[in-house]
């Protein structure tokens, strides 16, 4: 690869981004013509031409800040030198006429999954401990190590037990409008795919989220549920018996399922980026939006989420709902977040990070452009609010919080089977309820992370491979680790994130 190539995305750019990854010295000449005033970088971007005061700074084909002084071309453009521009105006974004989709059918393409009585397809075989408050976290703790230990190796069918704790459950204002955010979160999180109907419930027995608001009604009255309250218990060891005799019912029944030919349909995809970078909307994106767009093709789910990841491309999103009442409910969305973060005193510019500034984003806009990339083309059929459960096939966006951990925690509760999570800067985030595929945006932090990173997108960028051949390769990878062919970096290193409840509620 030719180490001199700014890599410019559209005619109307007036910045290119280093792609060589120890960056760029002063005086290096360029294929533009020019050469660079000082050292820029890998990853961040370099003026094109002059740029006035004031003037737009464009990627993407659209703006992404205004020059807060005079930039010579072959300057470096960084978060010091860029005023952040306005949010498209909600009011103002035009509805969208109702569209006749028609897609071109992606047929023959299955996966080896365990299929419920419900529809759903689980990609795992878990039994999931949930809770209703955060007081029993430690005796959940305690008791899905038991199980690991003295039952799990007994059910070959069963992959694993997982503690669904969360620090909800008490201390809050229950019947207050926005504790169904949390509340519904934990209700949707055991009717995931993966626990194939089979949740456990641990809880206190005074808390004021009950435990018989978390399971469906027909395991009310069954063997779902233990208090440890419960006075027929005499000491701490007898409660741990008494859940270790309900596991075995449920891991009974977990290891009769088996895998079974499903449909590509049955796939209900999560995308997620986390440690973004210049390269996210270049290269692990657009791959993940190509396979996006082929998912939905051959009839599944796929969801992207991220409020202020999408918030300043949200006129890009519009017009791409399927009709107006869908894009009501996309604009609903940005209103409610931007009134929750005013409340905080904050704006969509606390998500940067300083890693997102390291790897070469300057602003939210820039970010959110690149963001939305994993979107794919296809239309947007539905908008969930936060903890809601997904309800069509298609392109469904997901309103949660940008948090690596909140979004993935809601996306579980939305009915996800596979988790697939775009980085840049490097996360060993994971989760043990659905397989997380980690895509790396550059091939510098692939390699450096091989055993971390699943998928290198950074092949892109040098040139090596195309979107699409990465799309297509990415959707077989996807295919495989959903039928327990292939097993993600994550889940080998064990290295799985807490739940994390999204609450605007208050607390008592």
């Amino acid at each position: 690869m030719n180490k001199n190539i700014l890599i410019k995305t559209t005619e109307k750019d007036n910045v290119g981004i280093v792609a060589n990854e120890i960056g760029m010295q002063k005086g290096t000449l360029v294929d533009f013509g020019f050469a660079l005033l000082e050292f820029v970088p890998n990853g961040h971007k370099v003026a094109l031409h002059d740029i006035n005061e004031g003037q737009e700074i464009i990627r993407y084909g659209e703006v992404i800040g205004y020059a807060d002084k005079n930039l010579k071309q072959g300057a470096w453009i960084n978060e010091t030198n860029i005023l952040l521009p306005k949010p498209p105006e909600l009011e103002y974004i035009s509805m969208p006429e109702t569209k006749n989709i028609e897609i071109v059918p992606l047929e023959g393409y299955t996966f080896e999954g365990y299929k419920n009585t419900d529809g759903t397809v689980g990609t795992k075989n878990v039994l999931g401990i949930s809770t209703s408050v955060q007081c029993v976290a430690g005796t959940t703790e305690y008791v899905v190590k038991k199980i690991k230990q003295d039952l799990l190796p007994l059910y070959k069918n069963v992959d694993d037990v997982v503690a669904l704790n969360h620090s909800y459950g008490c201390g809050v204002a229950i019947e207050a409008p926005a504790a169904i955010v949390p509340i519904r979160t934990i209700q949707n999180i055991a009717t995931n795919p993966n626990f194939g109907g089979e949740i456990m419930v641990i809880g206190l027995g005074c808390e004021k989220l009950r435990p018989e608001r978390i399971v469906s009604e027909d395991k009310k009255s069954g063997d779902s549920i233990t208090y440890m309250q419960d006075e027929s218990f005499h000491g701490f060891n007898e409660m741990v018996e008494g859940i270790l005799k309900t596991a075995q019912v449920h891991l009974e029944k977990l290891n009769k399922r088996k895998r079974e030919t499903c449909s590509a349909s049955s796939l209900v995809v999560g995308m997620q980026c986390g440690g973004s970078d210049a390269f996210s909307g270049l290269t692990a994106n657009p791959a993940a939006g190509f396979a996006a767009d082929l998912i939905v093709r051959a009839g599944g789910s796929v969801m992207f989420s991220e409020v202020t990841e999408v918030r300043d491309a949200i006129h890009l999103l519009v017009p791409r709902t399927e009709n107006a009442t869908v894009a009501k409910a996309l604009l609903q969305e940005m209103k409610w977040y931007d009134d929750y973060l005013l409340q905080g005193s904050a704006d969509r510019s606390a998500n940067t990070t300083p890693g997102n500034k390291k790897g070469g984003l300057s602003t939210i806009v820039e970010k959110s452009l690149g963001s939305v990339a994993k979107s794919g083309t296809s239309t947007i059929v539905d908008v969930l609010k936060p903890g809601e459960k997904i309800r069509k096939k298609g392109l469904t966006f997901a309103a949660t919080p940008a948090s690596d951990f909140a979004c993935g925690t809601l996306q579980l509760a939305a009915g996800m089977n596979v988790h697939l999570f775009m980085t840049g800067r490097g996360t060993p985030y994971g989760l043990a309820m659905v397989p997380v595929i980690k895509v790396g945006s550059n091939s510098k932090l692939s390699n450096r992370w091989f055993d971390l990173i699943d998928f290198d997108a950074g092949k892109i960028a040098t040139g090596e491979k195309t979107i699409e051949a990465m799309g297509w390769e990415l959707f077989q990878m996807i295919l495989d680790v959903a039928s327990g062919k292939k097993q993600v970096a994550c889940d080998k290193l064990g290295l799985h994130n807490d739940l994390v409840l999204f609450n605007p509620g208050p607390l008592t």
